[in-house]
């Protein structure tokens, strides 16, 4: 049975970048993590939740450890027991409904929607991640969004890594016949199932860490820089025409496309935002054999 509480690790952004974050709390087996922003006051808080049950006590040294480990100092480290209600809704807080790039509008389902003509998305991400506010989010939806606009806009697109599905369900509003959303969380495919149903689309989706064998017009992935490099070689071999990587800092991208290039992959751009970049190359067609 699923504890009514939950331990909730509250880190200031300023002590830790969100990649080390992120492994911090896999390390930690942790039940989710979030990231919230003060647009107004222009700081944040990164965030973690796990499972209470068990011996408290060592859950929480355990969790101080990791994070003095991490370099991060005592009084930088808060740490709360909340109820089950409160970690499963926070991805609520502080999130409306917004414009992303010249033809979309992401949105929770409790928001209005858009008062123009443009394309509508519902989430309901529950603990998956995804909810169109983080720059790497917004970076890979101009990118699906501009090459949907193509004079050969794709026909298939992959989105490894898909949390809440945002991406797949985006690139079938924008015109892509068919999407496949690919993640390892079982929270991350329930959210991509529904989030489908709720914007009407048939998605494909799968539970996996790996990519498939298949081909695809359009690939997405928005994870981070080790593990796109990881699978560099497996990721490559599913693009027939497009890939775009982020989840990437700035300074990640050379390494990224370094491990991309050699594939039969050329690169072909970079955006940035904020400290936040994407990295699109296309299948290079002269690359000699």
């Amino acid at each position: 049975m699923q504890a009514s509480t939950c331990l909730e690790l509250r880190l200031p952004a300023t002590v830790i970048e969100e990649e080390p974050f992120a492994l911090l709390a896999a390390q930690l087996d942790a039940l989710g993590s979030a990231e919230e922003i003060d647009a107004d006051l222009g700081t944040g808080e990164r965030i973690a939740w796990f499972d209470p049950e068990g011996d408290a006590a060592a859950r929480t040294a355990a969790i101080h450890t990791a994070c003095r480990s991490a370099g991060i100092e005592a009084d930088a480290i808060t740490l709360n027991t909340i109820a089950q209600q409160d970690w499963e809704t926070a991805w609520q807080r502080d999130w409306h409904g917004m414009a992303v790039g010249e033809r979309l509008w992401v949105r929770p389902s409790f928001c209005d929607a858009p008062s123009d003509d443009r394309i509508d998305i519902v989430l309901d991400p529950g603990m998956a991640f995804g909810t169109g506010t983080h720059p790497t989010t917004q970076l890979c939806l101009c990118a699906i969004e501009r090459c949907c606009s193509a004079d050969y806009p794709p026909a298939t697109l992959l989105d490894m890594g898909a949390g809440s599905g945002l991406l797949a369900i985006a690139a079938l509003k924008l015109g892509v016949r068919e999407s496949l959303a690919i993640d390892m969380e079982e929270d991350s495919v329930a959210a991509c199932r529904a989030n489908a149903a709720i914007n009407g689309v048939r998605l494909d989706v799968a539970l996996d860490d790996t990519p498939p064998t298949a081909q695809f017009d359009l690939v997405v992935a928005n994870i981070l820089a080790s593990p796109l490099v990881w699978m560099a070689k497996e990721l490559a071999a599913t693009v027939a025409d497009r890939l775009v990587l982020s989840g990437l800092l700035i300074e990640q991208v050379d390494d990224v496309a370094a491990a991309y290039c050699p594939e039969g992959l050329r690169e072909v751009r970079r955006d940035a935002q904020q400290e936040w970049a994407s990295v699109e190359f296309c299948r290079d067609t002269d690359a000699s054999d």
